[in-house]
């Protein structure tokens, strides 16, 4: 910000002395030049934090979305992992039940329906929201 401030000391200089050499004629021209400059640096601040605090909300955004127990996970997900499931659920059934007959294909399909069920419930937050106190996304 001082390298900023010192330019804009030199523009302010430069319009005092342009007025001193041209005169009181030219007086309201030179400072509505030199306003407008420090608009555009204004303008330029403005953009610039805008910019970043977008930036930033951005990254709140993406980083809540990817947060374990965060948002909801897509139905693409779910249903991926559902499929997956089924595939690798007849080779380990096969292995279940060469290694102990009947029980070992419950204890293999157990397995499967409890790491499914245990990735279903894990969006799930059970009225314990991150966000409960907060009133609006204003809020931080």
């Amino acid at each position: 910000m001082e390298a900023r401030d010192a330019e804009l000391k030199k523009e302010l200089d430069a319009t005092l002395h342009a007025r001193r050499e041209l005169g009181e004629e030219y007086e309201s021209a030179l400072v509505d030049s030199f306003l407008g400059k420090v608009e555009q640096r204004l303008d330029g601040t403005i953009d610039r934090r805008m910019r970043r605090h977008m930036a930033e909300q951005q990254m709140v955004v993406a980083r809540d979305s990817r947060a374990p127990g965060g948002a909801v996970d897509s139905w693409g997900e779910r249903f991926g992992f559902g499929i997956v499931s089924l595939i690798l659920a007849v080779p380990l059934s096969a292995i279940g039940v060469v290694n102990a007959d009947l029980p070992g294909l419950f204890v293999t399909w157990a397995g499967i329906v409890g790491v499914n069920a245990v990735h279903s419930m894990r969006g799930m937050h059970f009225g314990r929201g991150r966000d409960r106190g907060r009133k609006s996304e204003w809020d931080d």
